[in-house]
């Protein structure tokens, strides 16, 4: 038996990338997956297609994650299409790489209402749609909340804050049944990452990384979702307020 068959997961920021990797590897688990957007339809519908292609059930939802309305919607559209809520991934992030020198107000504002707010709005609304038998919330940190690279900061504070929340609350609402916890990529090669021009397939910065990785390699998209189905399946039942690091090694 499938080990989500009949479970229900929301993925924000699932169009491409991490997200969409998650959510296809949810959806493969046997979960009815929504796929959460925010701007880019045409990739959450790709990502809708192929889960449905192989058999799944998902669905393409927009919301802004840092809109209380947009999150209220979300939450409703979900619980509509499938039922409650059994596995709520946060997944929605940005980032932009600056020096200190460069810090804009409305980056850090960005940045922070995304990659932290967001997530709190969005558990802060999931709670009126669980199920009294609980349920797993998988936040997706980073591990520059603990390598601090170079200029990021807005970007390893927004994610050191969200380690903090995953710790807070798995406390608060494991007597809901509600388990927390929190896988922290480390470098990754996705479509986001690339564009963002971090990595790129054969560049010097993706030998030194690979050169310091043990396993030998960079990150996937799957490498990440295999340990976010995991923390959904009751396999992980005893775990909660862990924060992963997802890295191949990398410190």
């Amino acid at each position: 038996m499938l080990k989500l068959q009949g479970k229900t997961a929301l993925v924000t920021g699932a169009s491409k990338g991490i997200g969409a990797g998650i959510a296809r590897e949810l959806a493969a688990a046997g979960a009815a997956v929504v796929v959460n957007y925010a701007r880019d339809r045409t990739g959450a519908d790709a990502v809708v297609a192929s889960i449905v292609a192989a058999g799944g059930r998902a669905t393409a939802i927009q919301a802004d994650v840092a809109n209380v309305a947009d999150v209220a919607r979300l939450l409703d559209q979900t619980s509509l299409a499938f039922g409650p809520v059994d596995i709520l991934v946060n997944n929605a992030g940005v980032y932009r790489a600056m020096s200190i020198a460069e810090l804009t107000d409305d980056e850090f504002h960005r940045e922070i209402n995304v990659n932290l707010l967001g997530p709190l709005l969005v558990i802060r609304e999931s709670l009126r749609h669980f199920s009294p038998e609980g349920g797993s919330i998988i936040n997706i940190g980073s591990g520059a909340s603990r390598s601090h690279p170079s200029g990021f900061s807005i970007y390893s504070a927004s994610k050191a804050g969200l380690d903090a929340v995953t710790g807070v609350l798995a406390k608060e609402l494991a007597p809901r049944k509600i388990r927390v916890n929190s896988v922290n990529p480390g470098a990754t090669l996705s479509e986001g990452t690339q564009e963002a021009g971090l990595y790129g397939v054969g560049s010097d910065l993706e030998r030194q990384i690979v050169a310091l990785t043990p396993l030998g390699r960079m990150g996937t998209p799957s490498d990440i979702a295999r340990v976010v189905a995991f923390l959904a399946s009751e396999d992980s039942g005893w775990l909660t307020g862990e924060v992963i690091l997802a890295s191949g090694g990398l410190r």
